[in-house]
């Protein structure tokens, strides 16, 4: 795919549009964001933090977006579904002052509030100015590849005293979570686990990895 150049053909031709759409189905882990507990701190309007997780074609969308309210800071806490191998992240603003600037993320730390965001991140990325959603940063997908909450700490933008965003988009693959409940379930139900345990841990492991 990366072999040719998007040099002369027209766009009616259906190579081209091929691309995009693969990327848009990448970036559809934003449906698998526990809405409902996802929370945004330091966010001028209660809400607004969960609108910029929208769908790949809207990424250019501005009538949607988050501002920070008190500082240049927001700390997003985002609870999955599931579990999810994270891969790679776009985040989108204005092309001025108010965008990011830097990104800490962290795994696993539900509830997180800013007196947590001292400790050491499990990546961190120097931003560039992305207005039209292009640049993905990518995980370290082996420390990102259990994740079932993702919490995103934006530390500064380029020098103004409120940070805007329009678009967070999250590359990577999903789990069902509930999966393995059952099996555990099936455990307690069973008169000898020992006979079963074997026996449905092997497959499973193989469809997880």
């Amino acid at each position: 795919m990366s072999g040719h150049g998007h040099g002369g053909h027209s766009h009616g031709c259906c190579e081209d549009e091929h691309e995009p759409a693969e990327r848009g189905l990448e970036y559809a882990l934003y449906q698998r964001i526990d809405v409902e507990k996802l929370q945004c701190l330091n966010e001028t309007r209660e809400g607004d933090g969960k609108l910029v997780f929208k769908p790949w074609d809207q990424r250019t969308d501005r009538e949607k977006f988050v501002e920070s309210d008190a500082d240049e800071e927001l700390l997003f806490n985002i609870p999955f579904t599931g579990s999810v191998k994270l891969k790679g992240i776009i985040i989108s603003g204005e092309d001025d002052e108010s965008h990011p600037a830097e990104m800490r993320l962290y795994k696993n730390i539900p509830q997180m509030s800013f007196d947590d965001t001292g400790r050491e991140p499990d990546q961190a990325f120097r931003l560039n100015r992305d207005p039209l959603a292009q640049l993905e940063y990518p995980t370290k997908i082996a420390r990102f590849s259990n994740v079932n909450h993702l919490s995103i700490h934006i530390s500064r933008n380029f020098g103004t005293e409120s940070t805007k965003i329009y678009y967070i988009g999250l590359r990577g693959e999903f789990f069902q979570a509930h999966r393995h409940e059952v099996t555990i379930c099936n455990y307690e139900a069973t008169a000898n686990p020992a006979d079963h345990k074997v026996e449905s841990l092997i497959p499973q492991t193989n469809f997880i990895s």
